[in-house]
């Protein structure tokens, strides 16, 4: 089961957002995206074993992807999250509680010419999560059937 399809990172460095008096800047030039602690495959995990389906999306057959925005701090933190596009139904609610929970990431690295090693640096990371109710069904079922073995 796949909830999170696809990923991506932006930065900025010329039109940079000052966060802390010129500390803190977003950059979009860049080497390493910022990661999950464990990378892609824990990452799914971790949305699979958080996600609660929103009642409202699941009575009114609402399926589909929400996008979320946030920012990986250099310490790994997540802040900002913001839903760009929601399916309704309670699912980009949903969409923000799991981003919220979220265990610190790996933040993303910038390499300049001379530089070793990249300088650490605040990136924009942008999340598709998927809502698909057969899906959800057939985890939760899954996940009943361990219980009861």
């Amino acid at each position: 089961m796949l909830f999170v399809f696809a990923s991506t990172t932006s930065a900025q460095s010329v039109d940079s957002i000052d966060y802390n008096n010129g500390e803190n800047n977003i950059f979009r030039e860049y080497e390493l995206d910022p990661s999950f602690p464990g990378g892609f495959a824990e990452e799914l995990k971790f949305i699979e074993s958080n996600m609660q389906y929103p009642s409202e999306a699941m009575e009114n057959g609402i399926e589909g992807r929400v996008y979320v925005t946030f920012d990986v701090d250099t310490d790994g933190t997540i802040l900002n999250p913001v839903i760009l596009r929601d399916i309704g139904g309670g699912c980009g609610k949903e969409a923000l509680r799991i981003v919220r929970l979220m265990p610190k990431w790996e933040p993303g690295k910038q390499w300049t010419p001379g530089q070793k090693g990249g300088k650490v640096v605040r990136m924009r990371f942008n999340m598709p999560i998927k809502f698909n109710i057969e899906e959800y069904r057939l985890r939760i079922k899954k996940l009943d059937s361990q219980k009861t073995e």
